[in-house]
């Protein structure tokens, strides 16, 4: 029998998705207001409260910042009840932008794992790489150029380059990749936001029409990406970049000191895991919150990567009293 030492996935899972939804619920109020401040901070109150509910003896390693950037659930903060010790990987509001304009694929995304599981990522870029499951291994690397992933994932697909749609940030910063893979004739999807969500279409390729994620983003949501991969299945790589001596020793402070590694998936997640998303937006992973006279409704994705599980609920409730 598990003792309360023991990480509980299965148990734990359930308490998890009350954690996305209540963020997701704190922060409908916010959807196309046009203020992103507003709306992060509701989704991180809320996601404070639901987690220092749980039966854990929680560390917060990816969370809204350091200590002195963030006054709740920021690196290092201790959550939960008291039981077993988990790290915990949050992102209360993932695309903040997207919920104050309104745009699609706006999440609350937390992931959670045995104490020790999750790379302590600084606050950096990293330059991400993802495709779905059912590939062999390494069948697209870090080291290829652009062009060169999308014509080996079309070969290990046995289709054309035109039949491959890659999934890339809408930055400056990323021109030269955007031009060289229109150059192999595939097909792009730019996103503004929300790179979690973005990695994750690869695992449902069928549902979402993307197969690979390439392109720089921040370092943490790499590590939830991962989380959630490694539960729906995929492969995915992750480098640290670092503009200045300041970023360099943030990844001192976090324990890093080979700036050049490449990590696979299970090196950025290296234990089983649990992660929930809840979609605050319509987005291709989850629906967002709708809205009816006397109710609230909201979709979580709910998974488990000891199992493969992949749960999705709808969350129907009253919303003039607090649930």
């Amino acid at each position: 029998m598990p003792t309360l030492k023991d990480f509980n996935d299965r148990m734990l899972s359930l308490g998890l998705a009350r954690v996305a939804e209540q963020a997701a619920i704190a922060s409908a109020d916010l959807i196309g207001r046009g203020d992103e401040k507003a709306a992060d901070q509701a989704a991180v109150n809320a996601m404070r409260e639901e987690l220092n509910k749980l039966d854990i003896s929680g560390v917060v390693v990816i969370g809204e910042g350091e200590r002195d950037e963030a006054p709740m659930l920021y690196i290092g903060e201790e959550v939960g009840q008291g039981g077993p010790g988990v790290d915990i990987a949050l992102d209360p509001l993932e695309g903040t932008t997207l919920t104050a304009l309104d745009m699609p694929n706006a999440l609350t995304v937390i992931a959670m794992g045995p104490r020790g599981s999750m790379l302590h990522a600084p606050d950096v870029y990293m330059d991400k790489l993802a495709i779905g499951p059912g590939y062999e291994r390494g069948v697209v690397s870090l080291e290829m150029s652009p062009a060169e992933r999308v014509e080996a994932l079309a070969a290990a697909k046995g289709c054309s380059t035109r039949d491959i749609t890659c999934c890339i940030l809408d930055r400056p910063r990323h021109e030269e990749m955007i031009a060289e893979v229109r150059s192999t004739k595939a097909g792009i999807r730019l996103i503004t936001d929300g790179d979690v969500a973005g990695v994750m279409h690869c695992a449902e390729t069928e549902k979402t029409g993307i197969d690979m994620y390439m392109g720089s983003g921040g370092a943490p949501e790499g590590v939830l990406a991962a989380a959630a991969l490694k539960c729906m299945g995929g492969q995915m790589w992750g480098r640290l970049l670092f503009r200045n001596d300041d970023e360099r020793a943030r990844a001192a402070k976090a324990g890093i000191t080979d700036l050049d590694k490449i990590y696979e998936r299970d090196e950025l997640v290296t234990d089983h895991v649990i992660f929930a998303a809840t979609g605050v937006t319509n987005g291709s992973v989850v629906s967002g919150i709708k809205r009816s006279p006397g109710w609230i409704e909201t979709e979580t994705i709910l998974m488990r990567s000891k199992t493969g599980s992949v749960r999705r609920m709808q969350y129907r409730n009253p919303f003039h009293h607090k649930v």
